[in-house]
């Protein structure tokens, strides 16, 4: 008998769920009958996705980074359901451009939310994920595998994360719950055509090695993250090249410090005359964050 449970009849909740990834996660998920609970900061889009995947689906507003407000709206999420079998720690943000012209604070919410986000996800959500025996999908990057210039705090936030994930599999083993990475490449969303708006970002994706240089259709993505959902497994590729180069990662550091310093240099005059146009995270997501940020001081 299988002890991996059919995603149908699972109660599934997947933070970053108002756009993107998260969205059509949870519609995917509903689609095979899974009960899904969308959490995240914009509560018209995840009221709109929610409607989407039928009646049973729920929306809850919470900052990832709110610990306290986090734990209430997992307890809530419980009671609402009767349970919750499977977590998507989806959520996240990304800043572009050197460190050094960077705004300090638009550089630490990165990691805030993606890193310590998904840390207090964990927290809210795994007591109940003991209960049920269930799963928790941390999604990473190609990110995670090797480090970009120019995204230092996206690199460095998917790359703790992954860590994490790997560390925390090991503490709840025992207590039934198993721990999966969720790998994507650059694909189809918000966040990646907020990046691309930048034309001197978009100049050194471009130079980046065939596949990796590529923007991937969203929708077989996220077919990937629901068939390793289904499995439960411990690594989830988006594409399916992903799994090819975690065998050769050790290399990539020294590889990208070669190559990334030649282009870097040469794109050192057009990144300081358009530093100003990159203070922000990107994308409506976050466009989003960063007015949750402001709306209390208004």
């Amino acid at each position: 008998m299988s002890t991996t449970p059919p995603i149908a009849g699972q109660v599934v909740v997947v933070t970053g769920a108002a756009r993107g990834v998260g969205a059509l996660l949870a519609r995917r998920l509903a689609q095979r009958g899974a009960e899904v609970a969308l959490v995240g900061l914009e509560p018209e889009e995840l009221k709109a996705v929610a409607a989407q995947c039928g009646p049973t689906a729920t929306s809850w507003e919470a900052d990832v980074t709110d610990l306290e407000a986090l734990t209430a709206v997992a307890r809530q999420i419980q009671d609402r359901h009767g349970r919750i079998d499977t977590v998507v720690a989806n959520a996240g943000i990304a800043i572009g451009g050197p460190l050094l012209d960077s705004d300090p604070r638009a550089f630490d919410r990165v990691i805030e939310v993606n890193l310590l986000g998904s840390v207090a996800t964990a927290r809210a959500f795994l007591p109940a994920l003991v209960e049920s025996g269930g799963y928790l999908l941390q999604i990473a990057s190609l990110a995670a595998i090797t480090p970009a210039p120019l995204m230092a705090a996206y690199c460095a936030s998917k790359a703790g994360v992954e860590a994490f994930a790997h560390s925390l599999r090991a503490e709840v083993a025992y207590q039934g719950v198993k721990v999966g990475v969720g790998y994507l490449s650059w694909t189809d969303t918000d966040m990646v055509r907020g990046a691309d708006q930048d034309t001197v970002l978009a100049q050194m994706r471009a130079r980046l090695p065939w596949p990796a240089n590529k923007t991937y259709p969203l929708a077989p993505a996220v077919e990937r993250l629901v068939a390793g959902i289904g499995r439960r497994s411990p690594h989830v590729y988006a594409q399916a090249w992903l799994r090819g180069i975690q065998p050769v990662r050790w290399v990539l550091p020294s590889l990208v410090a070669t190559v990334g310093a030649r282009d870097i240099a040469r794109l050192a005059p057009q990144l300081r005359a358009t530093a100003a146009s990159r203070l922000r995270a990107v994308g409506a997501g976050g466009a989003a964050d960063t007015a949750n940020r402001r709306a209390p001081a208004e």
